[in-house]
């Protein structure tokens, strides 16, 4: 049984002193194909460093995420550019619009969040959206850049049934982590009304630990987790849960 998580920040300093041990009890736990998203800069030769070291479990994403869209972010985007046209890369992510932290950077998240998309359509990548307190602005850019070169993983999805329509419609997935498991999390209340065929699986360690670890440090180990509460939700075994979702991560990326 393979597992992916499709969103996981393996770089984070809160792996500090164990991410070796971290990382195999993924393994151990099936989770052996671990996507990593870009931040920005700072964290890129971290991310070089962890493909080196587990070339066929970890691949990586590149972009500026939303809330590091600071004084600099001009400078942050030449930086996603200069990679993107280095090297293979799975994803342009993880990039979007956040207006929990920080409402005043608005016009230039909306600036770096459409530049990003047209990197991923310029090298045929698909994208991984950050949405924060965001859903109207988000759909009003992928509105404005929808097509056959769009598409994705709508990452951490916590929207409503309407909104979740609306992701698939531009050719997103939903990334379901642990707030699926939460009490109020709300999103298991609709998720067996979206088809399976639309949904990835993703930690966002070390944040957003599923239940029993709430409020805890996060891992990838977890997603098996995740998978647990979808195989309720669906009504399958874990073994074909691991399957359809590793099957649309692949289809996603492109491995």
């Amino acid at each position: 049984m393979i597992l992916t998580d499709t969103h996981t920040h393996l770089y984070s300093e809160e792996f500090s002193e164990d991410r070796d041990q971290m990382i195999q009890r993924a393994f151990d736990a099936g989770v052996t194909r671990l996507f990593v998203p870009s931040i920005d800069s700072s964290y890129t030769q971290s991310m070089y460093e962890l493909e080196a070291k587990y070339p066929d479990n970890v691949f990586l994403m590149m972009g500026l995420h939303p809330t590091y869209v600071k004084d600099n972010y001009e400078e942050e985007l030449a930086h996603v550019e200069r990679e993107l046209a280095k090297r293979k890369f799975t994803a342009v992510g993880e990039i979007g619009i956040d207006l929990y932290w920080d409402k005043s950077t608005l016009k230039q998240q909306q600036y770096a969040f459409k530049h990003q998309i047209q990197l991923a359509k310029k090298y045929n990548l698909p994208i991984n959206i950050h949405c924060r307190d965001a859903f109207d602005e988000v759909f009003e850019v992928l509105e404005s850049e929808k097509g056959d070169d769009l598409f994705g993983i709508f990452h951490c999805f916590t929207g409503n049934f309407e909104q979740a329509q609306q992701a698939i419609s531009y050719n997103m997935k939903l990334g379901i982590g642990g707030v699926v498991t939460f009490k109020n999390g709300k999103i298991d209340q609709f998720l067996n009304d979206i088809p399976i065929s639309n949904i990835v699986l993703e930690t966002d360690s070390p944040y957003l630990s599923p239940v029993p670890h709430r409020g805890k440090r996060n891992e990838s180990s977890y997603t098996k987790l995740v998978a647990e509460k979808l195989a309720l939700i669906y009504n399958k075994n874990l073994a074909e849960i691991a399957e359809i979702t590793t099957k649309n991560a692949l289809d996603i990326f492109g491995i």
